[in-house]
């Protein structure tokens, strides 16, 4: 048996890895333009959230539903809506509170600082959810694996998804409108992380949500971009655009040149 201390390091790697995976893209797209010790400073904040959220989860939500899941009786011992949505709202009204703050809406960042904020919620909930799932028996056969990998990559590029959400939504002026949907959304990730804990082949149902979601993201973010800062950006795009065109006929040129002579072999003379 694998001591605790090692599942613990286990989980915690995996954790860094998809927070890291979820920074990657679009937070990098816009690297520079946005208010980035905000962000970093709402990563602290989420990592305390998000470990008081996450340990709420697991013994409000989790223990109960496994505990229905493992007994031969199946006897119903506690999972219910008014704890799912008490640990939500939670985490909800909490996340609020943070992207609140002046340092956040002085610079109108809420959207990029809530995709920090999410992505280590998500990743304290994602380290206890595989911490518990590096208990189980079967959990090192490569579909066990995959389900590890797939918990630590999607949860918290979901809960920044969300976060991001709640913070854009905070600048059309939605404040209860934005908790509430936050929660809603909250509530049916949890469902969803802890029901592909023991079916696995329900991600098929669950990754079509956080890929079509993603490339609305980026239009979230640009709204934490200074209008000045838009303007370089878009230059800088509109250059390097330009510079892969010119690349792509450079790299294209020689390759005519070359069959040409292949065709013709006196064209060299």
């Amino acid at each position: 048996m694998v001591s605790e201390l090692v599942l613990f390091q286990l989980s915690s790697f995996c954790a860094l890895v998809g927070m890291t995976l979820g920074w990657r893209g679009v937070m990098t797209r816009f690297s520079g333009f946005y208010d980035l010790p905000t962000a970093w400073n709402q990563v602290f904040w989420g990592i305390v959230i998000g470990g008081v959220y996450a340990v709420l989860a697991d013994g409000m939500l989790y223990q109960p539903y496994f505990t229905t899941v493992v007994s031969e009786d199946g006897i119903y011992t506690g999972l219910n809506i008014v704890s799912l949505i008490m640990v939500t709202l939670f985490a909800s009204i909490m996340s609020h509170f943070l992207l609140r703050r002046k340092r956040v809406r002085r610079g109108g960042s809420q959207p990029s600082s809530g995709w920090a904020l999410g992505l280590a919620i998500g990743g304290m909930v994602a380290m206890v959810m595989m911490f518990r799932m590096f208990e189980f028996d079967n959990i090192f056969s490569p579909l066990g694996l995959i389900n590890i990998a797939l918990v630590s990559i999607v949860t918290p590029r979901a809960e920044a998804l969300i976060t991001a959400r709640h913070g854009y939504l905070m600048l059309q002026d939605a404040r209860w409108g934005a908790i509430l949907r936050s929660t809603f959304w909250r509530a049916a990730l949890l469902v969803a992380i802890y029901s592909v804990v023991f079916n696995p082949i329900l991600w098929v149902f669950i990754l079509p949500f956080v890929l079509l979601s993603t490339p609305a993201s980026e239009k979230w973010i640009w709204e934490s971009v200074p209008k000045e800062g838009r303007r370089r950006l878009r230059r800088i795009w509109a250059e390097q655009a330009r510079e892969r065109q010119s690349g792509g006929l450079r790299s294209a040129r020689p390759s005519q040149i070359s069959s040409a002579q292949l065709s013709d072999p006196d064209s060299e003379e």
